[in-house]
């Protein structure tokens, strides 16, 4: 996108919809004068510290267990230069923009306290590459998630160095190069910098908050594939029915229960002679609004985690000069965010469970549907295999649910022996989400196709519409064909369709 306005870094709180904003439309950012006054009070206050006589860890230390080692005055820059080389240890494929991009972001909310003790150089110089378009590339693996992401962050410190590569006009390209375009010198670290550049979290607070924009968008969307198929599926209308969820006292339960009112208004689904006559679905129709708003619960809890997180301070030591303190503390550990990331893990994965299992009752040959929803069950096999896919994808997700964070692997001379593993959480949530993808487009074809073969159902207008819609891009299934590329179709239909039902939907 252009960036063609302005946004104003202050010490207000972001939210979750600040920062998708700020993601898609990719403002030219800029400081606030008081966040500039706390930056300078703060990099001011660690200058005069640092020519103490005293221990002061990471500007006058070394790292680690080498807290101790005391490192010459005149050794200072140095040692703030070689801590960034020497921790740019991430291994693997490259972060994606998006998510470095909103490193930058959360790293520099860090920053605006001027608690960390850096001077405006290096933050200036982070709010030039986000105008500019200079994303640092960051490769995906190396963090434990404690004594802070060091190594993804370290690779996003190095093109302040003129170290390292950036994204830059699509291309990877060595950050010296695009720094000469701009007429960019090289940074020269001072005391305390390359540790506030490196300690922190906000690698898989990054990672978090990409994720749980895309999950924002999967609770809703999951309404509307549902609403496709309680009606493909005669299932009847009364476990959404606002008198019955009150009941049960779960706000969010009601929420689902008014999206499935609001969109299965004007169907005839639950008047069908195919109907339940006990009005007894399976689980995975009747128990919708009980999954999906615990789903949605996991999601609220996330966000505001993740909020909190994202507008705080990730750094150790931290310095105070009203107070004259300087304070050492565990704020470099991302277990709030590695429990986070592992609990939206086995809430997603729960997610694509129930569409699988609707998907599945939908070609089980029940509710007056034909067997694996063709007209030839025999001949041809139909959508049979379009739900083995889905299976394989639901169990993968099953195994990725194991949470990360429960493990740890002491590190440092077991000086940091206790840490989150969010970078592990962070990977294993995004695969869950892609799989999720699959799943739910599989749902939208399977609806869809038993939505055709149900002839006395009469859509609601809301359904319709999209229906009709996806039928212009995946024709009905006659015969057998080659049903990945319906799956291909599908999918890139549900990419574009869950962003509007997310903003049609609660």
């Amino acid at each position: 996108m252009t960036m063609t306005s302005t946004h104003v870094i202050t010490d207000k709180f972001y939210t979750l919809d600040e920062f998708r904003m700020l993601l898609e439309t990719r403002p030219k950012l800029s400081l606030a004068p008081e966040v500039l006054a706390a930056i300078d009070a703060g990099a001011r206050f660690v200058e005069n510290k640092s020519k103490e006589d005293i221990h002061i860890y990471g500007v006058n230390t070394g790292y680690g267990s080498l807290c101790e080692t005391r490192v010459a005055p005149d050794q200072l820059d140095a040692l703030q230069y070689k801590h960034v080389m020497s921790h740019a240890c991430g291994v693997g494929e490259p972060a994606s923009e998006e998510v470095v991009r909103l490193m930058l972001l959360i790293k520099i909310l860090t920053f605006r306290t001027g608690v960390t003790g850096v001077s405006r150089e290096p933050v200036e110089r982070f709010i030039e590459f986000w105008n500019a378009g200079v994303i640092p590339v960051v490769p995906k693996k190396g963090t434990v998630g404690a004594s802070g992401d060091l190594a993804p962050l370290a690779h996003l410190a190095l093109p302040l160095l003129g170290l390292g590569k950036v994204h830059f006009k699509g291309k990877a390209v060595d950050s010296a190069e695009v720094l000469k375009i701009h007429g960019w010198r090289p940074i020269k670290l001072k005391p305390k910098e390359g540790l506030a550049l490196t300690n922190g979290v906000q690698y898989i607070n990054a990672m978090a908050i990409h994720s749980l924009l895309r999950i924002e968008e999967y609770v809703r969307a999951a309404d509307f594939l549902a609403a496709l198929s309680i009606q493909g599926f005669s299932a009847s209308k009364t476990f959404y029915q606002s008198l019955y969820i009150k009941t049960s006292l779960h706000p969010e339960r009601l929420t689902v229960a008014e999206n499935l009112q609001f969109l299965l208004e004007g169907s005839n689904h639950y008047d069908l002679p195919t109907c339940n006559k006990s009005k007894q679905d399976p689980y995975s129709f009747r128990c919708i609004p009980q999954v999906h708003g615990a789903i949605r619960q996991t999601y609220g809890h996330a966000k505001l985690i993740m909020e909190r997180e994202c507008n705080g301070v990730s750094d150790n030591p931290l310095f105070f000069p009203e107070q004259g303190e300087i304070l050492f503390g565990g704020h470099l550990h991302g277990e709030s965010t590695a429990f986070v990331l592992d609990f939206l893990a086995i809430a997603l994965s729960e997610l694509s469970n129930i569409s699988e299992r609707r998907s599945y009752q939908m070609l089980s040959g029940q509710r007056g549907l034909p067997s694996f929803l063709i007209q030839n069950p025999g001949l041809d096999s139909g959508l049979m295999v379009v739900q083995y896919s889905a299976a394989a994808l639901l169990n993968e997700n099953k195994v990725l649910s194991t949470p990360a964070s429960i493990d740890t692997i002491p590190t440092c001379q077991l000086q940091e022996d206790s840490v989150s593993m969010g970078g592990t959480a962070g990977y294993k949530l995004w695969q869950i989400a892609e799989n999720c993808e699959v799943i739910f487009a599989i749902e939208l074809l399977i609806a869809c196709q038993a939505i055709d073969m149900n002839k006395a159902i009469k859509l609601s207008p809301r359904t319709r519409a999209a229906h009709e819609a996806f039928r212009k891009v995946v024709p009905f299934l006659n015969e057998d064909r080659i049903m990945s590329d319906d799956i291909d179709k599908a999918k890139e239909f549900f990419g574009k369709m869950r962003r509007v039902w997310r903003d049609e939907l609660k």
